[in-house]
């Protein structure tokens, strides 16, 4: 099975808009269940561009389960507050269990023609400091405050919380790159480095929201083998503004975070 391809975008685009494409490039794709999905590129050369539509600005509210290996699930509430006026945007969140805040992370950045563009980055975790992650515009460089690395930035790069947030927008503006088998590669900054994270569309699934069915595309990136990055799947749902009604962040030792929403409050219309 082939992806759709993918298309550099335009400049001059309206922010927040789904934005026409031309000059098709190609973004091979596999079957479902094959594991051998190709490896993305390692330096941050230019990626494929998507169209891009960003959901409104909303409120998710998710039940939360961390689970330590050999060790018994402690349970919790998180949540994920997006806003967007259409040339900028922020996302605030945070995850706890047992009265313990375990994950909080916010990123902050423009609305530009290739979608969301992040100008900071910050993570804190649960007994460690916090990090920033930082896109320099005017060097055109990315930076970290835990490290000394650095590497171009050539634009439509996202961090760890955008990154969510560029899939919906694709997910809406550019719907035919989520076929099962494909893969979405986006260029990712951490904490401390980056990489291309080929993100691969694994299917549609069915989740429950409170008493609500719905189905949701199962996305997932997969750490390149030998590195220590967790594992991160998304589900997006299409008949919710394709909003992440679960995350789920695996580490290398086998520990996860699952975060499953609970309740939406959509804020406001773009």
């Amino acid at each position: 099975m082939e992806a759709p391809a993918a298309s550099p975008t335009p400049t001059g685009a309206a922010p927040g808009e789904p934005v026409d494409t031309q000059d098709q490039a190609p973004a091979a794709a596999q079957e479902t269940g094959n594991n051998d999905v190709g490896a993305p590129a390692t330096e941050n050369e230019p990626v494929a561009a998507y169209k891009v539509s960003l959901p409104p600005s909303a409120e998710l509210l998710y039940d939360v389960q961390k689970t330590v290996r050999d060790g018994q699930p402690m349970y919790g509430h998180g949540s994920i507050k997006w806003h967007t006026d259409g040339s900028r945007y922020t996302v605030d969140g945070e995850a706890g269990v047992l009265f313990v805040t375990v994950l909080s992370f916010r990123s902050e950045g423009e609305i530009d023609g290739q979608g969301v563009a992040p100008e900071i980055y910050s993570e804190k975790r649960f007994r460690k400091s916090e990090t920033a992650t930082h896109f320099h515009r005017e060097r055109n460089t990315i930076s970290f405050s835990a490290s000394t690395k650095s590497y171009p930035r050539h634009g439509g790069e996202q961090d760890r919380a955008s990154v969510v947030w560029q899939l919906a927008g694709i997910g809406r503006g550019d719907r035919q790159q989520f076929v099962a088998g494909a893969h979405i590669d986006l260029f990712v900054a951490g904490t401390r480095d980056a990489d291309t994270w080929r993100m691969v569309v694994l299917g549609e699934e069915n989740i429950r929201v409170g008493d609500e069915q719905v189905t949701a595309w199962h996305v997932s990136r997969v750490p390149r083998p030998g590195t220590y990055d967790q594992q991160l799947d998304i589900w997006l749902a299409p008949s919710k503004e394709w909003y992440p009604v679960r995350l789920r962040y695996t580490e290398t030792n086998g520990d996860y975070l699952d975060m499953s929403l609970a309740n939406l409050n959509v804020l406001s219309a773009l």
